[in-house]
């Protein structure tokens, strides 16, 4: 039996969705999000007869929307991070990367790769914040919302995984133990970029950012990438700056880790987070039904359908059923930002993926 409850649930806009969700409130439906590779973009582009992966997201009706600042700097220096070949700002080399469903890009050469000290981080040609067009910012926002007002979010940046990519994961990894003060270092001058260039944003946007994203990947299918204690120690203070900061300015803040992070979810809830995602629920102790009872009262999600299996080797049907099922136990209509638990990969059908946003439809008119 429906509840008269649901029924008069009164009509909310996306960016009303999402906050509300952040905030674990009631809505009217269960919010959504939606990232994809291109090859991923391009086979939904197909299958719904639009032109734009925008169209695709506004015929799926996706509330929460990232948007990006655009590159102006360095030719030399303008390859994205693991988005094509060449070097990118951080002055990482890159080169591609396939297999039979994706393009990929892996990193050749690291620019911090033979720093052996602090000085030899600060001797570094690092990024000038005049590198990215704030100026774009608002038209960005504006083509976003030309439906209705979206939620719209502003991935800052990481401390762990951008220090890594300049340093090698392997002495990274080293260092954490033996040369901190080059890591903290490292750490330091990264999240400073990344701060610098979010607060440009957000005063570029005037108002209309609503979540500011940041993360790196901590956790492996079996457990942390590092141990929890050397994680709290070495990378959380840098982490929280690139959570706190923003919680500070009253903005929603979003985590993204793959992999199992469990043993310190509870520290990103002190630092201020109020979105983890992407759930990757084939990881230990990530399962919907493992991490509702214990953070769903002080954190909310986003993702949770799996990417790893469901939805590559599903059936449309059984895709609907399973985002219904989760939405059953992560989301209620309060705290879940319903989403494919990573980009969608060129291997998933998009029958699959318009299956997500139907559930999603029809357990707002439950």
């Amino acid at each position: 039996m429906r509840s008269a409850s649901v029924r008069q649930s009164p009509s909310m806009n996306s960016r009303e969705r999402v906050i509300a969700t952040a905030e674990r409130r009631r809505t009217d439906r269960p919010a959504s999000g939606l990232r994809c590779t291109p090859e991923a973009w391009a086979s939904l582009r197909a299958h719904l007869g639009v032109k734009t992966d925008r169209e695709v997201m506004d015929v799926l009706d996706v509330d929460l929307r990232w948007v990006y600042v655009p590159f102006i700097g360095p030719r030399e220096r303008s390859t994205p991070p693991l988005g094509g070949e060449g070097v990118d700002f951080w002055g990482c080399r890159f080169r591609k990367a396939e297999n039979e469903f994706n393009t990929y890009y892996e990193i050749v050469e690291y620019p911090l790769g033979g720093a052996r000290s602090a000085a030899d981080v600060d001797a570094h040609d690092w990024p000038s914040l005049d590198w990215w067009d704030y100026g774009a910012i608002p038209d960005r926002i504006a083509e976003v919302d030309t439906k209705e007002p979206r939620g719209i979010l502003f991935f800052a940046g990481g401390a762990f995984e951008t220090p890594w990519y300049m340093r090698g994961f392997e002495r990274f990894m080293l260092d954490l133990y033996e040369n901190t003060e080059l890591q903290d270092r490292i750490c330091t001058r990264v999240v400073d970029t990344f701060l610098g260039r979010a607060r440009r944003v957000l005063a570029a946007a005037g108002g209309r950012i609503d979540v500011v994203g940041s993360g790196g990947d901590i956790g492996g299918q079996s457990g942390m990438l590092l141990q929890p204690d050397l994680w709290r120690e070495r990378i959380k203070p840098h982490t929280g700056r690139l959570i706190g900061a923003f919680k500070d300015m009253g903005l929603k803040t979003f985590y993204h880790s793959c992999g199992s992070l469990v043993p310190v979810i509870d520290d990103l809830i002190g630092l201020g987070l109020d979105i983890l995602e992407p759930i990757q629920v084939t990881a230990a102790g990530m399962k919907p039904e493992e991490l509702g009872p214990r953070f769903a009262d002080r954190l909310s999600f986003h993702g949770a359908i799996d990417e790893v299996n469901l939805l590559p080797h599903a059936t449309a049907s059984q895709v609907f059923d399973e985002t219904t099922r989760i939405l059953d136990v992560l989301g209620r209509r309060n705290g879940l930002i319903v989403a494919p638990s990573h980009q969608v990969q060129g291997d998933t059908p998009p029958e699959n993926v318009v299956a997500i946003f139907d559930a999603v439809k029809a357990y707002g008119r439950r």
